[in-house]
């Protein structure tokens, strides 16, 4: 057990500080088997025991990794397919913006003509394509920040920690587009293409029959344009933002903070977040939207038709979907992750060995 608190206190990229009381305290008993104990010794041994039992499994393990993942289906799942009414408009905007004009106007003309079950078009494949996209973006993350994290050591891992962030994102996101891409696919023709088909077993089908497996995938590289630059923005400006919070604004340490307290900080960093997230990525997404409707278009010829302004339709209707969309599943996924008792390594702290080399410490 000494060996496997030792193993866990290195596997964390940011040297929690629970794990290193877990260490002290076996150590120490270790040291000293006979003997009572004094009261210092009984009461590091008492906080030990109650990290411990903290926690339902060791951060960085298999348990662990299975139950982020569990989260980003809950989370993405769950989130995206409650704004589905949002998203058809704004795809709506995105491909056809003379009869689209607005947000409202867009709302106004769906419901004019679809009555209000035409908002929930393509709810089944949002709903099934973001749970797998959820599982992978953030169970791959955990696991290639603690892989990267390893690779660097712990004084690189904290000195280029945002770069680890934005590269564990980007591995990670890699994989998740493959997984929503025949999803995605699938939802954009249900939404923007009127009389193809309303519901996901209707339109797969019929999308094979066409084109073959061609139509699930033709999206996956802007898909990749898209999703990359937005989740690597979502996880380092989000773990940065809250490094912020907690430094600058919120006025005690997290490790005083209540679960919900910590909570709270989670959804305002998540909305910062979004709002970079939106931005940066809306080009690409009104690509995407093109391209799925058409067929036998490629994604520069979309991109050249589309011009400068035509990338940034539908702008204000993705930054409040986007922005109320990573809140939310940044507070679902770390609610997740507190209902199972899941290990929460408190933000970064520079590691005593660099105080030392910079001479921070006598």
């Amino acid at each position: 057990m000494f060996s496997s608190v030792a193993h866990l206190a290195r596997a964390n990229p940011f040297n929690a500080p629970h794990l290193q009381l877990v260490h002290d305290g076996l150590a120490d008993r270790r040291r000293s088997p006979a003997g009572p104990p004094g009261p210092p010794r009984r009461s590091r041994n008492l906080a030990a025991a109650a990290v411990e039992e903290q926690y339902s499994c060791d951060y960085g393990s298999g348990r662990f990794f299975i139950l982020c993942g569990l989260g980003g289906i809950i989370s993405c799942g769950t989130t995206h397919t409650a704004l589905v009414p949002l998203d058809l408009v704004k795809c709506r905007m995105q491909v056809d913006p003379q009869k689209y004009k607005g947000i409202f106007n867009g709302f106004s003309v769906t419901l004019k003509e679809d009555g209000v079950r035409g908002l929930a078009k393509g709810w089944a494949p949002t709903f099934i394509g973001y749970s797998m996209q959820g599982l992978c973006k953030f169970g791959f993350y955990e696991v290639f920040k603690v892989l990267y994290s390893n690779m660097l050591g712990e004084e690189n891992a904290y000195l280029w920690r945002t770069s680890l962030y934005l590269a564990a994102s980007a591995s990670a996101e890699f994989f998740a587009d493959i997984a929503l891409a025949p999803m995605e696919a699938t939802k954009v023709r249900i939404q923007t293409q009127p009389g193809y088909a309303n519901t996901l077993r209707d339109a797969a089908p019929k999308m094979y029959k066409e084109e073959g497996l061609k139509a699930f995938y033709k999206g996956v590289a802007p898909l990749w344009m898209r999703q990359i630059p937005y989740t690597m923005m979502k996880f380092a400006c989000f773990e940065r933002t809250v490094e912020a919070l907690y430094k600058f604004v919120v006025p005690k340490p997290r490790s005083e903070c209540t679960k919900p307290e910590q909570l709270v900080v989670t959804f305002v960093a998540g909305y910062i977040a979004g709002v970079f997230c939106a931005i940066v990525s809306h080009p690409a997404d009104s690509v995407v939207s093109v391209l799925n409707k058409e067929k036998g278009s490629s994604a520069s010829q979309v991109l050249k038709r589309l011009g400068f302004r035509g990338v940034w339709k539908g702008l204000f209707a993705r930054i409040i979907m986007i922005g109320t969309l990573t809140a939310l599943q940044w507070f679902i996924y770390d609610s997740v992750k507190v209902y199972f008792r899941l290990p929460r390594p408190p933000p970064p702290e520079m590691p005593e060995s660099l105080k030392k080399k910079l001479g921070l410490t006598q």
